[in-house]
């Protein structure tokens, strides 16, 4: 049952934080979902309007107001361009978390954050034999891109062509790392990430080799757990609460300069929405939500900013350089204001020319759950984002979040493109692993 009181606390948090909505319609421009349907109800604005009587509606019709609310990437793009700074994203999450303590959770919900992803062991466990038999229900579908389809039609994948499970999570090739910090003085904690750990571990193994190359100690804590953003942006405020509880148990945070993350949604979950939901927990938790969330970076953040590829040659000397175009991940740019950094690593390895798309920080339509919700929208919005990458005329489009490279795979395979989709940091990594003559971490 839920705790009625803490529901009349988050409805008054956000009663107060809709007062600065001047619903003057700026978040209509920005809008990736308005921009595809024409709704009014699609956009940030609408669902504010909303809810103002959220108490009223959710007694009155709570699946509308959660279909609404659903309907929605989180993508914060409407923040990132709000003028009033209405922080539209907490809201959002405030309000999902008042309609499932007030309704409760599907059935599905239950068996995916509750019997699951709260146990990370079990998950680790489910999502390994699963990756022993996907092959009986997919096939490989495009080899250059690494994507699969469904066998036979299934409600859950549909059409998409999808990035399947590795064949070994990074956890079982790296399940524990503490090393001394190298010549460059510096040690980082590693959040690996679900995405990371189970469908593209060769990223996380290539941040590995980025960080020793760079001379840089590494802690990879043993059992590391989602971040709990899938809980979190489902309104299961309690998975999400366990997960943080048991990660800040596996990083003790006093024991490295920095907390590096591949991932652009896990470092925009830790470093904004941990210390957004641990404001009830006690004043030790809080502390330590805080310092991890100070000392949280993106890897290209942290690589840039601590000036750690100074020695890399500047690109564009190949006789036949590789020209490779960069998505913003919205978590990254919208959220946390990283942009710059990734196009600078990518402009310091030699071979690369690099080539800004048009409109690189549009949402590429991925969202989380919102593709397995509303594909169908989700695919379109990522249509966009693939002309933007053919007119480009790029080999290579990298990212820095895995998501948004499952979602982009997909769209680029279902049109049978030809250019490869990856991570800055993989790019990093092979060159540096083909330059033997670039020091090492000791």
């Amino acid at each position: 049952m839920a705790d009625m009181h803490a529901l009349v606390r988050l409805m008054r948090e956000v009663e107060d934080q809709l007062a600065s909505c001047m619903r003057c319609g700026m978040c209509q421009s920005v809008c990736p979902l308005y921009a595809q349907t024409g709704r009014e109800a699609d956009v940030a604005r609408g669902k504010l309007a909303l809810l103002d009587g959220l108490l009223r509606e959710m007694f009155d019709r709570p699946d509308s107001v959660r279909e609404r609310l659903d309907r929605c990437l989180l993508c914060g793009s409407c923040q990132a361009g709000c003028p009033s700074g209405v922080r539209v994203m907490d809201i959002f999450i405030k309000a999902r978390a008042i309609l499932a303590g007030f309704s409760g959770l599907s059935l599905s919900q239950k068996m995916i954050f509750k019997g699951m992803l709260a146990h990370p062991a079990l998950f680790d466990q489910l999502t390994f034999w699963s990756s022993r038999f996907q092959k009986l229900l997919t096939r490989p579908v495009n080899e250059m891109l690494g994507t699969s389809c469904a066998r036979v039609m299934s409600p859950l994948i549909g059409d998409r062509h999808f990035k399947p499970l590795a064949d070994r999570p990074f956890h079982h090739e790296v399940p524990f790392m503490d090393t001394p910090a190298g010549r460059s003085g510096r040690k980082v904690a590693f959040f690996v990430g679900c995405l990371l750990d189970k469908i593209f571990p060769k990223v996380a193994g290539d941040v590995v080799t980025v960080l020793e190359k760079a001379g840089v100690g590494l802690l990879i804590p043993q059992g590391q757990a989602c971040c709990g953003i899938p809980a979190l942006s489902a309104g299961d405020t309690q998975t999400f609460q366990k997960l943080l509880r048991h990660n800040l148990e596996r990083f003790p945070v006093d024991d490295f300069d920095y907390l590096v993350t591949a991932c652009a949604t896990c470092t925009s979950t830790i470093k904004k929405l941990w210390p957004l939901m641990a404001e009830k927990e006690d004043a030790e938790t809080r502390r330590r939500v805080d310092r991890i969330a100070e000392k949280t970076l993106d890897i290209s953040q942290f690589l840039i900013d601590e000036h750690l590829l100074t020695d890399v040659p500047s690109g564009g000397h190949a006789p036949k350089p590789t020209e490779v175009t960069y998505h913003d991940p919205c978590h990254l740019k919208k959220s946390l204001g990283v942009s710059a950094q990734p196009r600078a690593v990518l402009n310091a390895i030699e071979g690369i020319r690099f080539v800004e798309m048009e409109g690189a920080d549009q949402c590429c339509g991925m969202g989380g759950s919102f593709n397995l919700k509303y594909y169908d929208i989700s695919r379109a919005i990522g249509e966009r984002k693939r002309q933007a990458i053919q007119a480009s005329r790029c080999s290579v489009v990298a990212t820095s979040c895995p998501a948004c490279m499952m979602q982009i795979s997909d769209v680029l395979s279902r049109g049978g493109d030809s250019v490869r989709v990856r991570h800055v940091v993989e790019l990093l990594a092979e060159f540096w692993k083909d330059n033997d003559d670039y020091p090492s971490a000791h």
